[in-house]
C-alpha cells in the first residue's frame, strides 16, 4: 500500500510539473507571470479537500475528497474519494459516488455517475451512468449519454445525438443517423 501511495504521489508531482512547463512554453512572456501567480494561489502537490475547504482556484497534484469537494475551479492530477466537483479537470478521477466536471475535462473517470457538463470530454468514463455534452473517447457503463461523439460506447443503453464511431449494447440510439436505433451494434460515420 505504501508503494502504491508513493507511485500515485510521484505521478501527481510529475504531472503537475509537466503541466507547468507546458503552460510556460505556450506563452513565454506571459508564462512566467502566470506560473508565479498560479503557484501563489494553487494548492499542490497534495490536498485533503473537505466540503468547501481549502478555497483555492487551482489544485495541482492529489486531491482526497472527503465526503465531497467543490472549492477548486481547476484540478490537475488525481482526484480520489467520494464526490469530486470542479469546473475543469485533467487527470484521473476515482470517486465512489460521482465525478462531476461542470465544463471540460481530459480524464479517466471511474465512479457510479460520471459527468462532463458544458464542455468537451477527452478520455474514458467507466461507471453505471456516464454523460457528456461532447466526447472523444470511450464510455463504458449501464447507461451512456453524449451529445456529439467520436469514439465508442459500450453498455446496456447507449445514446448519442451524433456519433463518429460505434455503440455496443442492448439499446443503441444515434439521433442524427439514417438508422437511429439498432440493437447489439450501431455505428455512425
Amino acid at each position: 500500500m505504501k508503494k502504491l501511495l508513493s507511485v500515485v504521489f510521484a505521478a501527481g508531482v510529475a504531472l503537475s510539473l509537466s503541466a507547468q512547463e507546458a503552460e510556460s512554453a505556450a506563452s513565454p512572456a506571459q508564462g512566467e507571470k502566470s506560473v508565479e501567480r498560479r503557484n501563489e494561489s494553487a494548492v499542490w502537490p497534495a490536498c485533503v479537500a473537505v466540503s468547501q475547504w481549502p478555497r483555492s482556484p487551482d489544485l495541482v497534484g492529489l486531491r482526497l475528497t472527503i465526503p465531497f469537494s467543490a472549492s477548486q475551479e481547476s484540478v490537475t492530477g488525481f482526484d480520489v474519494g467520494f464526490w469530486g466537483v470542479s469546473e475543469y479537470f485533467e487527470g484521473v478521477q476515482l470517486n465512489v459516488l460521482r465525478n462531476n466536471v461542470r465544463d471540460s475535462a481530459s480524464a479517466f473517470q471511474v465512479g457510479l455517475y460520471n459527468s462532463v457538463g458544458r464542455g468537451d470530454f477527452l478520455g474514458v468514463q467507466v461507471g453505471l451512468w456516464n454523460e457528456s455534452l461532447s466526447m472523444r473517447g470511450v464510455q463504458v457503463g449501464l447507461v451512456n449519454v453524449t451529445g456529439g461523439s467520436e469514439g465508442f460506447q459500450i453498455g446496456i443503453i447507449n445514446r448519442a445525438e451524433t456519433l463518429y464511431g460505434f455503440q455496443v449494447g442492448a439499446i443503441n440510439i444515434i439521433r442524427d443517423a439514417e438508422m437511429q436505433f439498432l440493437p447489439v451494434v450501431n455505428f455512425g460515420f
